[in-house]
Parts: structure tokens; C-alpha cells; sequence
């Protein structure tokens, strides 16, 4: 859900995450719906199943991504009441899936209110020296007198974001010889930071260093296959562990806390997470019997723990091997019921306890499949490793091969779906207040649609054009500079920049006094050379 500042009024963007035929990793908007107040759990719920009904994929769907927030999971529970639970995965059981890059967000903030005050001089020299122009070039001029590369400007954090305090703790650090001397030389200065608050940061920005490279990977809107996140996952708990006995208490207590609210997740998103990793022909069933052992202390639990993963894989397995045998029998049944007599209700009723009897007896074939995958040795670890062709290819796992291509689709975080709120921010400007809901969702989903396809084709220089729009902003007098380019036949533009008239007029003068000057240089050179 989303504010718009401009219109106060509320938005939900539903974002549809699917590998195509061609194995190709896609994701679309396909609603970004104003929705009006109350914004109650059952207001929420309906707009979301209408979407998923008008788009014909309720019976469709694998997984919800969702923040972690009451009222969601309150939504889910009533979602799970809306939908037939025989169309979803196990009976609904792994329909709600936590946004990951909320959660490492929950946990590093629960850790680093345990140090709060061990960092708060460093804060605090960062915002006085960031206050004014003035101040920012004291600094610099001062950086420069020492030696110091200015490479990155000093940034002040925010504290709801955890990785805006890793930066500012990062970038401070490669200024601390400037900070200790500017102590001496601005009477003003009294925050300057101690030595062991200087060593805390650096324990900090050492430790969150995992995490931030992870959260990097949850964040990134071009976002990866599901296959990828447990290992990191693991790695993150892993160090956390080790944390514990790094014999530095403040550490010790950070991830203590850290500790604890990771286990209030864990065993929610390890469950679908393992079975994508198991879908890896590099890891299978190897990483876990490699990470769980680490991870669990008592043997027992990680044994269980793999078991568990195993059963859902097995129960998935099951249910799209009877799927895809319904729908087989189904097609030879409509192909030659024109030829068959029409069966009395006895024989109906004996041949459908028939079919169940078949069916029971079908399991052992999907164990087969799997256990024929899990059987073959694991493949190479390479980075350039493509996960999508390889199943693409393997036609000789026609089951597993429809369980990945619809659980690598899944995405881990909401990130690629609340990237659709800047650019809603954009077209919302105080300028275009009073833009009608339904306008504003045509321009988005037509903005999404349209530039994933043209990323699909790399434009020619000959099809690129830099053209000035014909309208004026009357308000702002203020004229569009578009960039187009043609994809098969349809002419797509976007805004490159806005330019003043008068600013227009001084680019146009500046380049008319560059043309003659270049005509005049040109003709002294043939002048020159002609008298050679």
C-alpha cells in the first residue's frame, strides 16, 4: 500500500511474478488500484481476490509476498477462506510467503538499538558537519590539508533504515583523523566521537557486512531465481552464531537480539526456500545436510528439519503428478467419448473408485522421479551458472519441471513491487494532482508493460531519436525534451529532461555561436592550406 502526498488518497500495487515458455524470468503490474477507506483487513481482501478473479489466476497462484504486519497475515487467513484451497499448494499451507529484505530489516534494527548510544557521537558529528554549506567545505578543506581521499560525502542516516546507518558508519570511518582534528579546531564541535566508540563502529560495519551484501541481493528490482536466498539465509545465521562468542559483549548482546527475532522467522520461510534449493542441481539435498548440522546443535532437529523440507517436496510433487495425470486422462476422455456408449451410474461410480485406486497407487512413480534427480551427483558450482536453462532442458523430469518453473518465479521480497510507488510519485506531481485513479493506473501498468517488452530489444542508434515535444507547460512555461525510439512499429517515449524557455533559448544561442565558431575555424584551415 501506498500514499500519494499530492492526492491523499491510498494505492495497492499487485505485481505478477512468472517464467513464460521460453523460460524467461518476468514480472508485470497488472493493478494499481486506489483504494478507498476504511482500509479495513476485509476492504484489503476483496480488492485483491476481485484482481486475482478478474485475471483468471486465483486457481493459479503459488505464493503472496507480503510485509510483515498484522494485518496481512489476518488478510491471508482470510484470503485462504476466498479461493479454492484444492488450487493451491498443499492446501493453502505455503500461500503466504514473508518479505525477506523486511525481515533482515526487523533484525539488524532490533540489534542496533542494543548499541544505540555507542554510535551516537558518530551521528551526531555527521549531522553537525553536514548542516551547512559552510560547514561541509571546512571539512573537505580540512580532509585535503591531511590527505584524506574525498571520495564520498559524509551522509546522515535515517534510523528506521538499518543500511543508512551502515553507510554513515562506513563512509565516518574513512574520516576519522578529520574528525579528531576538527575537534581542535571548532570550538563549536563538542560530539567528536572517542576511541572505543570508534572501534565499536568498526565491529559493527565488519559484522553487517553480510548483511548488507544480502539485503542488496532482496532489494535489487531486476530480482534473482528463488534458489539463491538460503544459502543466504543460512550464511546469515551462521554468523550470527559466531557472533555469540566473538568475546565482545556489546557484539554478544547485539546478536542475541538479532538472534531471537531471527528464529521468529526462520522456520516460516525456510520451508518453500529449501524446496527452491533443492530444485538447484548445484546444492539438491547437499546444502542442507551441510548447513543444518551447523546450524541446529542437536542432531536430531537438523535431521527433522531436512525430513521436513523433504516431505513438502515429496507432497508438491505428488499433487502436480496427479494434476498433470487428471488432465492427461481428461483430454483421451474428451477425444473419444464420441466413440464410447454412455455408461450407466453403476459402472460410473465402480470406474471412478477405479481411478482413485490408480491414483493411490501413483505415488511410488513421483518418488521415482525424484529420487531418480536426487540420485545424480551435483553439479559444479560455477557463477555464470543458468538455472532456468538447465530445467528447460530437463525433459526427462517433466514433474520437477513444472515445480520449478513456478517456484523459482517466487519472489522473496515486495521490493520489485514497491518500485512501481516512485515512479506512481513521479506521475502524481503537484502539477497533475487531480489525476484521475483510473488514469494513473493506465499510465502505470502501460509504463510497465511497455519498457519490459523494449528491454526485450536492443534499439539500433538508427531507431533512437531525441525530438522536443510540441506542448508547453502553461503553468511552469516549461517545455518536455522526449527520447523515442521504435519497437516493432510502436514509437515509445519517455521524458529525458525539462527545459525553461529561456533556458531553451540560451542552449540554442550557445549552440549557434558553437556552430559559427566550428564554420569559422573550418575556413581558416582551407584558407591556410590552399596558400600551402
Amino acid at each position: 500500500m501506498w500514499t500519494a502526498s499530492n492526492q491523499k488518497k491510498w494505492y495497492m500495487a499487485i505485481t505478477a511474478h512468472f517464467i513464460d515458455e521460453t523460460w524467461k524470468l518476468r514480472s508485470r503490474i497488472i493493478r494499481f488500484i486506489y483504494v478507498p477507506c476504511p482500509h479495513t483487513v476485509e476492504v484489503l481482501c476483496d480488492v485483491l481476490v476481485d484482481c486475482l478473479m478478474d485475471w483468471f489466476i486465483d486457481r493459479k497462484l503459488s505464493t503472496l509476498t507480503l510485509d510483515n504486519c498484522t494485518t496481512n497475515d489476518a488478510m491471508i487467513n482470510l484470503i485462504l477462506n476466498k479461493l479454492d484451497n484444492q488450487s493451491l499448494w498443499l492446501e493453502g499451507s505455503l500461500l503466504h510467503m514473508w518479505c525477506c529484505a523486511h525481515i533482515l530489516n526487523l533484525i539488524v534494527r532490533d540489534g542496533l538499538d542494543v548499541i544505540g548510544d555507542g554510535i551516537e557521537n558518530i551521528r551526531s558529528s555527521v549531522a553537525f558537519w553536514v548542516a551547512t554549506p559552510k560547514r561541509c567545505e571546512k571539512f573537505e578543506e580540512t580532509a585535503r590539508l591531511l590527505k584524506v581521499s574525498i571520495s564520498r560525502k559524509l551522509v546522515l542516516d535515517c534510523k528506521t533504515r538499518w543500511n543508512s546507518t551502515y553507510k554513515m558508519l562506513k563512509i565516518a570511518i574513512c574520516y576519522k583523523d578529520v574528525f579528531t582534528r576538527l575537534k581542535q579546531r571548532e570550538p563549536l564541535y563538542k560530539s567528536a566521537p572517542k576511541e572505543e566508540e570508534w572501534e565499536i563502529a568498526r565491529d559493527i560495519c565488519d559484522k553487517l557486512k553480510v548483511f548488507n551484501s544480502v539485503t542488496e541481493l532482496f532489494s535489487g528490482t531486476e530480482y534473482p531465481t528463488a534458489n539463491l536466498y538460503f544459502p543466504k539465509i543460512c550464511e546469515i545465521k551462521m554468523s550470527l552464531k559466531e557472533w555469540l562468542c566473538c568475546g565482545k559483549s556489546i557484539i554478544e548482546r547485539m546478536a542475541m537480539r538479532m538472534l531471537d527475532k531471527f528464529e521468529k522467522y526462520w522456520f516460516q520461510i525456510n520451508g518453500i526456500m529449501g524446496v527452491a534449493t533443492v530444485l538447484d542441481p548445484r546444492y539438491k539435498l547437499r546444502l542442507l545436510h551441510f548447513y543444518f548440522p551447523l546450524i541446529y546443535t542437536n542432531g536430531e532437529d537438523a535431521k527433522k528439519e531436512i525430513e521436513r523440507i523433504q516431505d513438502i517436496f515429496y507432497n508438491l510433487l505428488n499433487e502436480y503428478s496427479l494434476k498433470s495425470k487428471a488432465s492427461e486422462v481428461g483430454a483421451s476422455y474428451q477425444s473419444s467419448a464420441s466413440s464410447l456408449p454412455s455408461p450407466d451410474e453403476s459402472e460410473t461410480d465402480h470406474m471412478s473408485k477405479y481411478d482413485k485406486f490408480v491414483a493411490s497407487d501413483f505415488k511410488g512413480n513421483v518418488k521415482n522421479e525424484l529420487d531418480s534427480y536426487l540420485e545424480k551427483c551435483v553439479l559444479q558450482r560455477l557463477p555464470d551458472f543458468d538455472i532456468l536453462s538447465w530445467w528447460k532442458n530437463a525433459l526427462k523430469y517433466p514433474n520437477l519441471q513444472l515445480i520449478a518453473r513456478d517456484v523459482l518465479a517466487i519472489p522473496i521480497s515486495t521490493v520489485t513491487s514497491k518500485s512501481a510507488f516512485s515512479t506512481g510519485g513521479r506521475f502524481i506531481s503537484p502539477h497533475r494532482s487531480r489525476l484521475h485513479h483510473d488514469t494513473l493506473e493506465a499510465l502505470m501498468c502501460s509504463q510497465d508493460w511497455l519498457w519490459n517488452e523494449a528491454k526485450e530489444i536492443d534499439a539500433t542508434p538508427s531507431e533512437c531519436y531525441t525530438t522536443f515535444h510540441d506542448d508547453v507547460d502553461d503553468e511552469t512555461n516549461e517545455i518536455h525534451i522526449m527520447r523515442s525510439f521504435k519497437v516493432d512499429g510502436w514509437m515509445l517515449a519517455y521524458e529525458v529532461d525539462r527545459w525553461t524557455m529561456g533556458q531553451l533559448h540560451e542552449r540554442l544561442r550557445q549552440q549557434e555561436i558553437m556552430d559559427a565558431a566550428t564554420a569559422r575555424e573550418e575556413s581558416l584551415r582551407t584558407e591556410m592550406l590552399g596558400k600551402r
